[in-house]
């Protein structure tokens, strides 16, 4: 896989990620990710999720949490991809969550670590970025 495919491929993960944010399920966002997946928080902490069924579980949550705030929907800018060999890609992009009339409730800057499994991207890790 040339950078250029590559490129186009997370492109193609983050507008996925999107649609499945939009169904509000943790079910779905979790397809996106492999077992074991671990995710760093700005907050210096660490998250382990050893199967698909527990990265639902934490997905559910937060959707939970984020529609409670009226969130209903999200978008991605300033997408940066750094390609790692031939199968592997760090993406990084910025976040916005969007109210029902699109104006933003929250952003953060997060980097994933892609793997090409199946087909298509898939995240075994997530780091916040600190402020």
């Amino acid at each position: 896989m040339n950078s250029f495919t590559v490129e186009a491929h997370v492109r193609t993960f983050f507008d996925e990620f999107i649609e499945a944010f939009r169904s509000f399920d943790g079910k779905v966002i979790a397809q996106r990710y492999l077992s074991p997946y671990l995710a760093f928080h700005t907050a210096a902490s660490v998250q382990v999720f050893t199967s698909t069924d527990e990265t639902a579980s934490y997905f559910q949550k937060i959707v939970d949490e984020y529609h409670a705030k009226g969130c209903r929907s999200c978008r991605y800018k300033d997408t940066s991809v750094t390609p790692l060999g031939n199968e592997c890609a760090i993406g990084t992009v910025t976040w916005e969550l969007l109210a029902e009339d699109q104006s933003v409730i929250s952003a953060w800057r997060e980097s994933y670590n892609l793997c090409f499994v199946k087909g298509r991207f898939m995240v075994f890790t997530s780091t916040d970025h600190a402020d």
